[in-house]
């Protein structure tokens, strides 16, 4: 049998959640705002409550999958 995947608790996703806020706002300041694209995958990641590992994986794979488009 496949082990669940570990997820994050409410704590660290409400903490997740504060982090991608605050980060959100200096790329707008630095004139570089996340897309809407972008907003959408980090609220899954915490919808979902993935882990930080767990995020990384999918983003690298979606940019490998990009990469050979």
């Amino acid at each position: 049998m496949l082990d669940k995947p570990k997820r994050l608790n409410k704590a660290e996703i409400a903490e997740a959640r504060q982090r991608r806020l605050e980060a959100m706002n200096l790329q707008a300041i630095e004139g570089n705002p996340l897309d809407a694209e972008d907003v959408a995958m980090f609220e899954m990641f915490e919808r979902e409550g993935w882990t930080h590992e767990r995020c990384i994986a999918y983003i690298l794979e979606q940019a490998k999958a990009a990469a050979t488009k």
